[in-house]
């Protein structure tokens, strides 16, 4: 299990993350939970849990209209599923990492990856 927050995003930007990774790993939200934004200039941080799994990883990119910062925690074999799943839909920095006995945390930045001809 591995818990993925996403700052810095439209609602827009944050329901395309969490679609992609929807579609390759079980997560404790509902289908129809998409991100909404809230009222104030409070900066908005959404989160969800997700189970990966090896199969069902996807591979087709996903544009984003702006830049996403993610940060993924959780197990190791957890993270790095993720890790792998938003690198093969979005073009991604890595940008920061921490790492203890039984987890570890990545922090990223997220966009779209170039369209080449």
């Amino acid at each position: 299990m591995a818990t993925v927050s996403l700052t810095g995003a439209s609602k827009e930007d944050a329901a395309t993350v969490f679609g992609v990774l929807r579609s390759a790993f079980s997560t404790d939200r509902p289908s129809d939970d998409v991100p909404q934004e809230q009222p104030g200039d409070r900066a908005v941080v959404w989160s969800a849990e997700f189970e990966p799994a090896q199969e069902g990883i996807p591979t087709d990119p996903a544009l984003l209209e702006g830049s996403v910062t993610a940060t993924l925690q959780g197990d190791y074999v957890a993270v790095d599923q993720l890790f792998a799943a938003l690198s093969a839909a979005f073009a991604v920095e890595r940008w920061g990492a921490a790492s203890g006995d039984q987890e570890k945390e990545v922090d990223l930045r997220l966009g779209s990856k170039k369209w080449r001809d």
